[in-house]
């Protein structure tokens, strides 16, 4: 017979009883226990102690991991990750009181290895979630190849039901050339305050000079930096960027950096400085009581 943590191991680290049963001894599974090898985390329900959370929490309570939760499980890039595992069960499951914590949803939905699929989960998302976080799971999904656009528009253009039209919307704003979470947490700052034409991942370059702008309005000639410290925090990155800001700006570029903080906790003073650049013009007397 196998042994009880390699087969756990193999079934990302839980199974029910059941499952376990068919290729390990019960002999095996109580001195597995006994030695503190797996725990037991509801009844029928098995894991090891490092076992990923999600996954164990769904499976105690007989679901699958969804929302921000399945986001992490296939790898997407998440603003903010939950307090608590979602688990989605079937419409009419009863909660199992033996469970472990975790926010539960009720639907049908469509699954992959004990997970929403990779569709269903961006779309859970963007249902859920505020502008920023919902971006930030659907544009890393397209650049992770873990959807494709067609896919999720389609998907999108099949709901029925409340916020559909704003998950199409979502859907439609998602673009798997953001290369971070804070990159599509910026740019929604823009959709959100109305701030058109900057795309992301815009390439600047000439004979002897090449870079890419996080955001870059190419007609005005506005670049916007999304800086996270981990590639800004030596020497060498200092002599860098400063060699690049000097050449964008001497072919006609101005650029805006903007940390983690003040796209997360300073919105307001993230978009009014982008407007001051000339981003967009400044509300006249008129426009601002019209608001």
């Amino acid at each position: 017979m196998a042994d009880v943590a390699e087969v756990l191991g193999r079934r990302g680290g839980s199974s029910t009883f059941a499952d376990l049963r068919a290729l390990v001894s019960a002999r095996g599974i109580r001195n597995a226990l006994a030695a503190g090898q797996i725990r037991r985390v509801a009844k029928g329900v098995y894991a090891l102690p490092q076992a990923p959370p999600a996954l164990t929490a769904a499976r105690s309570h007989g679901g699958v991991v969804s929302h921000l939760s399945a986001a992490g499980h296939w790898g997407f890039g998440v603003i903010n990750l939950p307090p608590l595992p979602h688990v989605t069960l079937p419409p009419g499951r009863v909660r199992r009181r033996t469970g472990l914590p975790c926010v539960l949803h009720w639907a049908d939905v469509a699954s992959l290895d004990d997970a929403t699929t990779p569709v269903r989960t961006v779309l859970d998302c963007i249902r859920t979630l505020p502008l920023a976080e919902a971006l930030a799971v659907a544009d890393s999904a397209l650049r992770a190849g873990g959807v494709d656009q067609d896919e999720i528009l389609d998907a999108a253009a099949k709901l029925r039901g409340p916020h559909r039209r704003r998950v199409q919307q979502v859907v439609a704003l998602a673009d798997g050339r953001a290369e971070s979470v804070l990159e599509s947490a910026l740019r929604a700052l823009l959709i959100h305050a109305g701030i058109d034409g900057f795309v992301p991942q815009l390439v600047v370059q000439d004979d002897g000079f090449s870079a890419r702008l996080d955001l870059a309005h190419p007609v005005l000639r506005i670049g916007l930096e999304a800086d996270g410290f981990e590639h800004h925090g030596t020497r060498r990155a200092l002599v860098r960027d400063c060699r690049r800001h000097v050449n964008l700006t001497v072919r006609g570029w101005r650029t805006l950096r903007f940390s983690w903080e003040d796209v997360m906790y300073d919105g307001e003073w993230v978009v009014g400085a982008v407007e001051r650049m000339g981003g967009r013009p400044p509300l006249t007397k008129h426009e601002l009581r019209a608001a």
